[in-house]
């Protein structure tokens, strides 16, 4: 009888009202959402419903002020698709040609042989060259693109004298195993060591000379490097250490080539944590440039001290210690330097070989510190799994849009771009920052917003077809509770129910 008393209009008033009062809603979660990186209703229902209902939520704590640090001195004018020299690029003819004999695929692109080949006649080269015959040779091969041309002309710089870039070029292309690359390294020494000491005593002599000087120091750096880098791969890995210490004290300011990295992995494979510590505390400096390797060997770190005994479970009913705190804080932080780690550290996406050159924040980076650091992280006990568990707590915490930042400066957009030309997309998918999706309630009202919106528009326009379909719905959506009432009245007795209808 009610509904049949019920005119149209209503139904325009009651539709339109809500779509009002939807629309209404929508706009104030899709503001809030811009403002804060969630949803209002999402928010109040996670903070104030959830502890009544008996959960406490702790996989995004808040970050202590000892990070705003960070934010302050990184918030820096930087170069931001800047691409960086690997520390632990492989070495091609006993790392990445064996790959292509195997697989017949090139992990190398075009574009980072090419970097490559520009880094080389920077560090190796200078303009005085020409006056010795070898290192002329080797200024043209360097050029060369042809890898057998490259090779051919070592081993002719190398019947002329004892060439250390000749060498170099021969123990990373043509040695087919480690060890026969360690063997030219021995060699590059001692043509190394020998030009430094005679350019050293000349350096101040002119800018010609000082030139010369600086390669010889570069060309010498790097052959120690690479020979300390070999007997890592041998597993000699304490020889290792001590050779990369003794180059980064006799060259401190050579920080270009981040050796430190080379000895922070070297140190987590003889798992000398403390030493990982000291060498963490002066290069996790505010005023350093960060890296991967040092953000989540930070991380691994603290995880370390609580990962054995971490459980969600319990932590989602006691509430995190102090120590579980800073470990999720840091794997907070380094996920949000490099987003695109933890699935390669958790095995959601398969590894390939690392590039030669890395972006720093980007998926090249990403692969080089997984292919030699994932093996660290499988060592701590518990680890993985509390890297599994907080890891996309960051993104709640990552003001929205990305052009604000949290720790760090913010993500760079240009990476996806970058890490194309320097990894192989033939086949290996690149990996892009993770997009922050619309929540549920702000899709739910746009949707409410929508249909109700059309049935006042409907009802407006055909207002007796849309009342036949109304009371066609509303029968529909009675007729269960009909049914149940006649059953009701059919069981009990006629009295009884006479009175329980006054009542």
């Amino acid at each position: 009888m009610f509904l049949n008393t019920l005119t149209p209009k209503f139904y325009v008033a009651l539709t339109g009202t809500s779509s009002l009062i939807s629309g209404l809603i929508l706009i104030f979660e899709w503001w809030y959402f811009r403002k804060y990186g969630t949803s209002f209703i999402e928010q109040v229902s996670v903070s104030h419903l959830r502890p009544l209902l008996g959960g406490v939520d702790n996989s995004s704590p808040t970050n202590s002020n000892t990070s705003n640090g960070d934010a302050d001195s990184n918030r820096q004018s930087v170069s931001e698709c800047k691409v960086w020299r690997n520390p632990l690029n492989l070495f091609r003819g006993a790392e990445y040609n064996r790959y292509t004999w195997v697989t017949g695929r090139e992990p190398l692109t075009y574009y980072d042989m090419n970097l490559s080949a520009q880094d080389h006649q920077t560090f190796f080269t200078c303009d005085s060259d020409h006056l010795r015959p070898a290192d002329a040779i080797m200024q043209k091969a360097w050029r060369e693109r042809n890898p057998q041309a490259r090779i051919s002309a070592a081993h002719e710089a190398l019947e002329l004298e004892d060439c250390a870039t000749a060498y170099i070029l021969l123990a990373e292309e043509e040695a087919t195993t480690i060890v026969e690359a360690e063997k030219l390294f021995k060699q590059a020494v001692k043509a190394g060591e020998g030009c430094y000491r005679r350019s050293q005593q000349l350096q101040h002599h002119g800018a010609q000379y000082e030139a010369q000087h600086r390669r010889d120091t570069n060309v010498l750096v790097y052959i120690k490097r690479r020979l300390a880098m070999c007997s890592r791969k041998l597993g000699r890995t304490r020889e290792a250490v001590k050779m990369m210490r003794d180059l980064m004290k006799e060259f401190p300011l050579l920080s270009m080539f981040n050796i430190h990295e080379n000895l922070l992995e070297s140190l987590l494979e003889l798992q000398n944590y403390a030493d990982v510590q000291a060498v963490l505390a002066k290069y996790d400096d505010i005023s350093l440039p960060k890296s991967a390797t040092i953000c989540y060997t930070a991380a691994l770190l603290k995880a370390r001290a609580v990962s054995d005994k971490f459980s969600p479970e319990a932590a989602s009913r006691r509430g995190l210690s102090t120590a579980e705190m800073n470990a999720v804080e840091a794997i907070h932080r380094a996920v949000e330097f490099n987003p695109h780690v933890p699935k390669y550290l958790l095995e959601m996406k398969s590894l390939i070989l690392p590039p030669e050159h890395i972006l720093k924040r980007g998926d090249s980076e990403a692969i080089a510190y997984a292919f030699f650091h994932l093996q660290h992280w499988k060592r701590v006990e518990g680890a993985l799994n509390l890297l599994h568990c907080t890891w996309e707590g960051t993104f709640r915490m990552i003001p929205y849009p990305l052009e604000k930042g949290h720790l760090f400066y913010p993500y760079p957009i240009c990476t996806e771009t970058a890490d194309r030309e320097l990894l192989p997309t033939v086949f290996h998918e690149v990996s892009v920052y993770p997009k922050k999706e619309l929540p549920f309630f702000i899709l739910f009202t746009a949707g409410l917003c929508s249909f109700t919106a059309m049935l006042a528009l409907l009802t407006h326009q055909f207002p007796e077809l849309m009342g036949v379909f109304a009371k066609a719905f509303l029968s529909t959506l009675f007729a269960p509770l009909n049914f149940i009432m006649e059953k009701v009245e059919s069981i009990l007795p006629s009295s009884l129910w006479h009175q329980l209808t006054r009542i």
